[in-house]
């Protein structure tokens, strides 16, 4: 799926949007994207001057948005308008920092998938080494009236 295919099933927009393109999807199980870190991302400003290290919540919060894709794909959501909220995020572990020039691979699977709630596990990695993980939580629903 290229970066309009991702627009399609998720509404986050720049400077939120954190999926340029997803490298594999098997619906109901997992799937593979891509994030390209640029220096010209806006956290790079202030965090850290000098010394440039994208914010763990933000890997975090990419990841969530290739879970977001994969629901979406899986559960048939696609033009319905629903969205998919974080719920809970646990074991969240940073390994390697994420500098700009690099391309994080956002890997994520299903752990339990309902109508309404899912769960996933989670891992981004650069160069094939881990650089975080977490478990969270999702929820599928209306967007706010």
């Amino acid at each position: 799926m290229d970066v309009r295919r991702v627009m399609a099933a998720l509404p986050h927009r720049y400077p939120m949007l954190l999926v340029d393109r997803v490298e594999s999807l098997i619906v109901d199980q997992s799937i593979a994207a891509i994030k390209a870190v640029t220096m010209n991302e806006e956290f790079f400003q202030g965090h850290f001057p000098g010394r440039p290290i994208m914010p763990g919540v933000l890997i975090v919060e990419a990841l969530a948005q290739a879970a977001g894709v994969l629901a979406v794909e899986s559960l048939g959501l696609a033009g319905s308008g629903k969205l998919v909220y974080f719920m809970a995020i646990d074991e969240a572990k940073f390994r390697t920092p994420v500098e700009p020039g690099c391309l994080l691979r956002l890997e994520v699977a299903f752990v339990q998938k309902r109508a309404t709630v899912c769960k996933f596990a989670g891992k981004a990695f650069v160069d094939g080494k881990l650089a975080a993980q977490a478990n969270f939580t999702a929820m599928i629903a209306d967007p706010p009236a």
